[in-house]
């Protein structure tokens, strides 16, 4: 079959399309930035297709001749959040209708049927609903939380138990929960494929337990080696109040970590257990939390996270200017260079692996201290770290950073995800300077936004030195020393 996966860089849709060509299906990718697929394993087997789920045209010529299609986004990184969901699942069920798709399988959230519902939850659930009228055979699947390697549901629990040996709980955590493992949802989203054209409706999904929020922190710490959590209940810790702990304590930022919290408002149960009817068990049966928690852990150990949470971008992307009146104004760069007598590679190595663990190279308390003012402020702040310790991927988040451009040995650009008047980029180059060795370029570039952001470039300006001059210097060090190391037999493999 020739499946249309939208969404494809984002945390579930990474991992469906190699499952998708695992069972022999073809795949087409529908993406506003291509160049954020140029770095996964499943680029050469899939075709990839640039367009904008608001734009008419581009969704009606992604679905020419698909037999089925994944609809896997949604924009709550943007404000008004519900009127776009609402607009591109319209313009997608129009599409798919007119170009004859076979099926449309979208993944949503588990709900209530009575009440109100979370703005988050009513989108999702408006989505489905639009999807369910659209004219083409339709499955929504509905899942509660996700337990999987790099989820937001995952790093939420997995930071709060860790970081917090005594809490203070709202009520919240006391509410019935449903979690499934992402195996398990990957294992629902193919096996779909094979449900007669009659099916038109949607299934939840869940793993095997219900449990509350509060018995998941518990069930984490048991896994993860940790003394018995003790919480402390109370009553005022509101769900818009635990978003802004939530933004504190873990790397989900308060725009995703609030829509999961109101989620989390209501039971998440599976009402029915329909699926089980259309699509057989995974083998060994359904994921128990345990075991789903054990396997996300170990892939973290083992540096084999496939994609994030982080994955999906927390502003559009915008090219680096190279000509300074681009912007009609003030481009303000910062540039600095560095030669050493090691060969590139060696230089390259250190680039790649900056960030997360391994730190900026320079000033860290400024960098601390520059991440929590984002964070206060309800941005990504620096703990988004790094999906692997050493390699890099087009697109991906590197602490409040995105790769933006990889050109592997030569070149690494990013573009800054943080609260800024203004926008901003970091470039690394690596050059081979002839018979004297190697010169690292390094180039930092902000456009202002009005009087706040030419205040703000002034107002750092004098930090400069220290930060990005000693970054250029330590990095170069930092490569000498690994060179040494490895000369001297010292260096870990």
């Amino acid at each position: 079959m020739l499946c249309l996966v939208t969404g494809a860089t984002g945390y579930i849709g990474g991992r469906l399309v190699p499952r998708l060509l695992a069972e022999g299906n073809r795949v087409r990718c529908l993406v506003r930035t291509p160049e954020k697929l140029a770095d996964v394993p499943w680029r050469d087997e899939v075709e990839v297709v640039r367009g904008d789920l608001l734009d008419e045209g581009d969704v009606l010529s992604a679905c020419e001749g698909v037999d089925a299609l994944y609809y896997l986004v949604h924009s709550l990184n943007v404000d008004d959040f519900a009127r776009l969901d609402r607009r591109a699942a319209l313009i997608t069920a129009q599409a798919a209708r007119e170009a004859g798709v076979g099926r449309i399988v979208y993944l949503g959230g588990v709900h209530p049927s009575t009440g109100r519902l979370s703005e988050h939850l009513g989108s999702r659930a408006e989505v489905g609903e639009i999807l369910l009228r659209s004219g083409v055979p339709t499955v929504v699947l509905q899942a509660a939380v996700i337990i999987g390697s790099g989820s937001a549901s995952f790093e939420m629990l997995r930071y709060l138990t860790e970081r917090l040996p005594v809490m203070v709980t709202p009520r919240w955590v006391r509410n019935r929960v449903q979690p499934i493992a992402v195996r398990d949802v990957l294992h629902y989203l193919v096996g779909v494929l094979s449900l007669p054209i009659s099916v038109n409706r949607t299934f939840d999904i869940g793993g095997p337990e219900v449990l509350t929020y509060a018995e998941m922190m518990h069930g984490y710490a048991v896994v993860a080696g940790l003394p018995r959590r003790r919480m402390l209940p109370v009553r005022v810790l509101t769900p818009w109040l635990s978003s802004h702990w939530i933004n504190i304590v873990t790397p989900v930022p308060k725009n995703i970590g609030a829509p999961l919290i109101e989620s989390l408002v209501h039971d998440a149960v599976c009402s029915e257990h329909d699926i089980d009817e259309f699509v057989p068990l995974p083998d060994g049966g359904k994921t128990g939390y345990q075991r789903a928690l054990r396997l996300a852990l170990r892939k973290i150990a083992q540096a084999e996270v496939e994609t994030r949470w982080s994955d999906a971008s927390v502003v559009p992307a915008d090219p680096l200017p190279s000509d300074p009146e681009w912007s009609g104004g003030s481009t303000y760069v910062d540039d600095r260079s560095h030669d050493t007598s090691l060969p590139p590679e060696r230089v390259w190595e250190v680039v790649r692996g900056i960030g997360g663990e391994n730190g900026w190279y320079s000033f860290p308390l400024a960098w601390s201290a520059r991440g929590w003012i984002d964070r206060m402020a309800g941005g990504v702040g620096l703990r988004r770290g790094r999906r692997h310790p050493h390699e890099l991927r087009t697109g991906e988040a590197l602490d409040w950073w995105r790769v933006e451009t990889l050109d592997e040995g030569r070149l690494l650009r990013l573009r800054a995800e943080i609260k800024l008047p203004g926008r901003a980029w970091l470039e690394f180059a690596v050059t081979s300077e002839g018979a004297f060795g190697t010169r690292i370029y390094q180039r930092a570039v902000f456009i202002p936004r009005g009087l706040a952001g030419q205040l703000y470039w002034w107002a750092v300006t004098p930090f400069h030195g220290l930060v990005f001059e000693g970054m250029v210097r330590n990095i170069v060090r930092r490569a000498e020393q690994l060179a040494s190391a490895d000369s001297a037999g010292e260096r870990a493999p």
